[in-house]
C-alpha cells in the first residue's frame, strides 16, 4: 500500500512505463459487481457519484492498492460517507478522473502519478484529484448545505410513494401468495449493508436459540450462508446474490417492478429455480419486511438496513422513502440487530436450572463425605433408610 501511495505522489515523468510501477486495475461502473472480482493490491476502476457507505466498506475489504472513479466521489448534495471511509483506511482515492477512465480494458496495467493516470505506454488516459483526509472533510463540510434540498426531494418522494403504494401499505394489496410460514414466527431480515458481518456475529446466540426465519435480501443470503446458516427465503432483483445461493433451497421471491418487468427474472428461470413474482415500488429490503409483516411475524429483526437520515441518503436513490414508510408500516414488529444483542438475554431452561441444583448438591455430598461428621452423617442417614425399607418390606408382606 505504502508503495501505491508513493505512485500517487511523484513519479518522474521521463521515466517510461516501468514494470515495477504498474499495477493491474479492474474496471465496473457498478461497484458491488466489481468487489466481487477485485483481489489485493490491484487498482479499482469505477464510475460512482457519492461513493456510499457500503460500497466503500466493501472496496475496503478487498484491500485495493488504489480507487480511481471516473465520477466526483462527492457531488455536494449531501454529506456521504464513502470518501471517507476510503481514506482513512489508507487507500488512496482519485477522484473525478472522467468518462475516459472507464475505457480501460479489464486487467490492463497503470501508473498513477499526482493524480494523472499513465498506461502501459506511457500515454495519458485520465487526469483527476487526489483526495486526502483534509479535502474530504472540506468537501463533506461543504455537502451539508445541500441536505435541505435533499430533504425537501425526500419529502417529496415519500408522498408520491404514498400515493402509489397505499394499498401494499395499508391492506397489504399484491403480496404474493408464498409455501415459507411466517405465522408467529421471529423472522431475521439480513441485507448486505451497514455492518451486517458484526450485527450477524452478535445474532449467533439468538439465532440457536429461537430458530427465527432466515430471509436474505439479495447478497444477505451468502451472508447467512458464510455463517453456516441456510437461508428460508431470498428476496430481491437478484443482481448480487451467488448460484450457490439461488440453490440451496430457499424460496425465490423475484422483486419486480409496477410494469411487471423483472431484471432478476431471467437469471432464476435459467438456473431452473421455482419462484414468485412481488411487483412493488421501493427497495428489496422494504419488499421482504412487507411480505413477513403481510404472512404475520411476530417479530422482524433488521441486520444492515438503514437507520438514520443521512444512511437513507447515503444510499443514494429516491426510492429510499419507500424504506421509511416501510418502517413506519412495520414498526410495532420492527427491532434493528444491535437493539437485539442489547437487550437480549439467553434464556435457562427448567431442566437446565434442575442440572445445575443437582450438579450442585452432588459436589456439597462428595465434599461432606470426605469429612468426618459428614461420614458419620451419611451412616446415621443410610442406617435409617434401611430401617424405612425394612419396616415397608414388612408392611407389605402382611398385605399381601
Amino acid at each position: 500500500m505504502s508503495a501505491m501511495v508513493s505512485l500517487l505522489r511523484r513519479q518522474p515523468r521521463d521515466s517510461g512505463a516501468s514494470d515495477d510501477a504498474l499495477v493491474p486495475v479492474r474496471v465496473d461502473p457498478r461497484t458491488k459487481s466489481l468487489t466481487k472480482r477485485l483481489r489485493p493490491d490491484e487498482i479499482a476502476v469505477i464510475d460512482h457519484v457519492d461513493l456510499d457507505r457500503v460500497s466503500a466498506e466493501a472496496l475496503v475489504e478487498c484491500r485495493p492498492a488504489a480507487v480511481l472513479n471516473a465520477a466526483p466521489s462527492t457531488s455536494g448534495r449531501y454529506p456521504n460517507l464513502g470518501p471517507q471511509i476510503l481514506v482513512e483506511a489508507g487507500v488512496p482515492l482519485v477522484d473525478d478522473l472522467g468518462p475516459d477512465l472507464m475505457q480501460l480494458r479489464e486487467g490492463a496495467r497503470v501508473r498513477i502519478e499526482d493524480g494523472i493516470v499513465y498506461g502501459e505506454d506511457g500515454a495519458v488516459v485520465a487526469e483527476g484529484t487526489v483526495q486526502s483526509e483534509d479535502s474530504v472533510a472540506e468537501a463533506m463540510e461543504e455537502a451539508k448545505a445541500g441536505l435541505s434540498v435533499q430533504l425537501e426531494a425526500f419529502a417529496a418522494n415519500t408522498m408520491d410513494y404514498m400515493k402509489r403504494e397505499r394499498e401494499l401499505l395499508l391492506d397489504g394489496v399484491g403480496v404474493p401468495r408464498v409455501r415459507t410460514e411466517f405465522e408467529g414466527r421471529h423472522v431475521l431480515i439480513v441485507v448486505r449493508g451497514y455492518s451486517y458481518k458484526e450485527d450477524l456475529a452478535m445474532l449467533r446466540s439468538y439465532v440457536r436459540e429461537y430458530r427465527p426465519l432466515l430471509v436474505g435480501v439479495d447478497g444477505g443470503a451468502d451472508a447467512i450462508l458464510e455463517e453456516g446458516l441456510r437461508p428460508d427465503m431470498i428476496v430481491g432483483d437478484m443482481d448480487s446474490v451467488s448460484d450457490k445461493a439461488l440453490r440451496s433451497g430457499a424460496e425465490i421471491v423475484v422483486h419486480a417492478y409496477r410494469d411487471g418487468r423483472a431484471p432478476g427474472l431471467e437469471r432464476v428461470e435459467r438456473l431452473g429455480v421455482e419462484h414468485v413474482d412481488f411487483p412493488a415500488t421501493g427497495t428489496s429490503e422494504d419488499v421482504a419486511m412487507l411480505l413477513a409483516d403481510e404472512k404475520g411475524a411476530s417479530l422482524i429483526v433488521a441486520v444492515g438496513t438503514h437507520e438514520t437520515l443521512v444512511e437513507f441518503l447515503d444510499k443514494g436513490r429516491a426510492g429510499m422513502a419507500s424504506t421509511f414508510l416501510t418502517r413506519l408500516r412495520v414498526g410495532g414488529k420492527l427491532i434493528d440487530a444491535k437493539g437485539v444483542s442489547r437487550l437480549y438475554r439467553h434464556r435457562i431452561s427448567n431442566w437446565q436450572v434442575t442440572a445445575l441444583i443437582l450438579a450442585g448438591l452432588a459436589a456439597l455430598g462428595a465434599a461432606a463425605a470426605a469429612t468426618p461428621a459428614g461420614q458419620a452423617f451419611f451412616g446415621l442417614l443410610l442406617a435409617r433408610f434401611d430401617d424405612l425399607w425394612s419396616w415397608l418390606r414388612d408392611l407389605l408382606t402382611g398385605l399381601f
